[in-house]
């Protein structure tokens, strides 16, 4: 099983999941994996424990967690002979954490690291043992399988639907693009008709002024001089 789903926590360490679940066959090992993170900026040293240790093997057991990093600790439950009374589990797990000096190696870890009586605070989080059948554990596989499944199918839906609406924003910018410059040549077209119109008034303007200029001349030319 996975370290997955809730967790539990303190100041110093957050835990998950937040209760140990095996997959309960006789003569058979089940195992479940914890995360334990440190939420703090310290170095944090940690000891788990359990009611029945001869029941379970945890490794790592004991630890140092860098700053805001985490680690998975694997507990195996040993193959057992027989069933619990109605397959419930009142075995309990303990896993206790505290401060460190920063570099400090798990093997130089004090003896009294974890005793409350040696004035360190030491902080707790419980946890408790369920065992599940495997038909039931079974069922909960494809409950996750099918609840991925749907995940997954949701996701791709999502990204088909982002990728049409991708496509269609730069579909509408070729079009205000295309628009734009269709807008520029008319401007263009127009400003150049208007040119061209100007040119041919002021043209027969000219004319007409030259016109009359050498009409005026040839009058003045041919008119009687009175002497």
């Amino acid at each position: 099983m996975s370290a997955v789903g809730a967790g539990v926590g303190n100041q110093l360490v957050s835990i998950y999941p937040d209760e140990l679940k095996f997959t309960f066959e006789l003569e058979k090992q089940s195992y479940c994996d914890l995360k334990v993170v440190n939420n703090t900026e310290n170095h944090v040293a940690f000891k788990v424990k359990t009611t029945s240790p001869k029941k379970y093997f945890v490794r790592p057991n004991t630890g140092v967690v860098d700053p805001w990093d985490s680690c998975i600790i694997r507990v195996t439950l040993q193959a057992q002979r027989e069933y619990p009374p109605d397959m419930q589990c009142k075995d309990k797990f303990l896993l206790q954490s505290t401060i460190v000096p920063p570099n400090t190696d798990v093997d130089d870890l004090p003896q009294d690291s974890f005793t409350k009586d040696s004035g360190k605070a030491i902080e707790e989080c419980k946890l408790r043992v369920m065992y599940i059948s495997p038909s039931s554990a079974q069922a909960n596989s494809t409950e996750e399988s099918l609840r991925d499944s749907q995940l997954s199918s949701d996701s791709t839906h999502l990204d088909q639907v982002l990728q049409q609406l991708k496509d269609e924003r730069d579909t509408a910018a070729r079009q205000t693009k295309q628009l734009q410059q269709e807008l520029e040549m008319l401007k263009r077209r127009r400003i150049r008709k208007s040119d061209r119109g100007f040119s041919f008034t002021f043209a027969i303007f000219v004319a007409l002024i030259g016109i009359m200029v050498g009409f005026l001349l040839n009058l003045s030319l041919t008119s009687p001089s009175t002497e």
